[in-house]
C-alpha cells in the first residue's frame, strides 16, 4: 500500500509540477548575459536601431540569463516599433512566466495568437500556464492544437502526456512522451514521464531504463532519483532505494516523494 501510495504521489507531482527542459521555464544560462555577449547584441541594435529584430534577440538573451528587467524593457521597444511582432510578445510572455506572473504571460500568448493564430509556440506557452492553473480541459486544448500544427517542439506532446497520465489513460501518455523524446533529443523530463507511467502499468524494467536514462542525463533532477528509489523499493531493495531517495533530499531537501520514501525505507541494511 505505501508504495501504490507513492506511485500516486509521483503521478500527482509529475502531473502537476514545472520541468525545465520540456516545458515555459527558462534554464539560466549566465553566458547570454556576459558583457562580450550583449555588447555584441547591442551593437547590433545601434546599427539599425529601427529593427525590432535586434531587441527581440537580445531580450532573449537577457531572459536566458536571468536579468529579466532588461529583458522586458527590450521586448516593450520591439513591440513598440512594431505592435504585430507575434514572436515578441511570446517571449515577453515567458519572461513573465519566470517572474510568476501568469495573467500577464497569458495576456501575451492571447496576443500572439491573435496577430498568427497557427503559432504552436504560443499554444504550448498558454497550454502550461493552463495545466498548471488546473485549467486541464483549455490546457490539453492547446496541447492538441500545437500538434495538429505539427510543431516539431516536444514540449507539445511531453505537457499532453502529463495531462494523459493525470487521467489515468497511460498507454496514449507512454506514446506521448516517447515523441516527445524523439524530439527533444537530450531532456531529462520525457523519461521520468514515461517511467512513471510504466509504473502505473507495473513494467519496473522499463520505468527503471527510463529513470536510470534521466538520471544519466542530467544527474542533478531529484525526481529522478526518487523515481530511480521508487523501483528499487518495488524490488524489495530498501537499502538502494534509502540510497536514491538521500540523493534527491540532497538534490531537493523539499521534495516530498523523496521524504516519504526515505522515511519508509530508513534503516535498511
Amino acid at each position: 500500500m505505501a508504495t501504490a501510495m507513492a506511485v500516486t504521489a509521483l503521478l500527482a507531482l509529475t502531473g502537476c509540477a514545472t520541468t525545465t527542459e520540456t516545458t515555459d521555464v527558462i534554464r539560466v544560462d549566465r553566458a547570454q548575459g556576459s558583457e562580450e555577449n550583449i555588447a555584441s547584441l547591442t551593437a547590433v541594435i545601434q546599427s539599425n536601431p529601427r529593427d525590432p529584430e535586434g531587441y527581440n534577440v537580445r531580450g532573449s538573451a537577457y531572459g536566458r540569463a536571468g536579468q529579466f528587467k532588461p529583458a522586458l524593457d527590450d521586448f516593450n521597444t520591439a513591440l513598440q516599433i512594431n505592435p504585430q511582432f507575434y514572436q515578441a510578445y511570446a517571449n515577453r510572455a515567458l519572461v513573465y512566466r519566470n517572474m510568476g506572473k501568469p495573467v500577464e504571460a497569458a495576456a501575451d500568448y492571447n496576443a500572439a495568437l491573435k496577430l498568427n493564430a497557427n503559432y504552436d509556440v504560443a499554444y504550448i506557452g498558454r497550454g502550461n500556464i493552463y495545466r498548471q492553473a488546473g485549467r486541464i480541459d483549455e490546457a490539453f486544448g492547446d496541447f492538441n492544437r500545437a500538434i495538429q500544427l505539427d510543431t516539431t517542439d516536444g514540449r507539445a506532446y511531453h505537457n499532453r502526456g502529463l495531462i494523459y497520465q493525470l487521467r489515468g489513460d497511460h498507454a496514449k501518455a507512454i506514446e506521448d512522451f516517447s515523441k516527445a523524446i524523439s524530439l527533444s533529443g537530450r531532456a531529462p523530463e520525457p523519461y521520468n514521464g514515461r517511467g512513471v507511467s510504466y509504473i502505473a502499468l507495473n513494467d519496473d524494467e522499463n520505468a527503471f531504463a527510463d529513470f536510470n536514462l534521466a538520471i544519466e542525463l542530467n544527474g542533478n533532477i531529484a525526481e529522478s532519483w526518487a523515481n530511480q528509489a521508487l523501483v528499487y523499493e518495488r524490488r524489495g531493495d530498501k537499502a538502494r532505494a534509502a540510497k536514491s531517495y538521500a540523493h534527491a533530499l540532497n538534490l531537493d531537501p523539499k521534495y516530498e516523494p523523496a521524504k516519504q520514501g526515505l522515511a519508509r525505507t530508513r534503516g535498511a541494511s
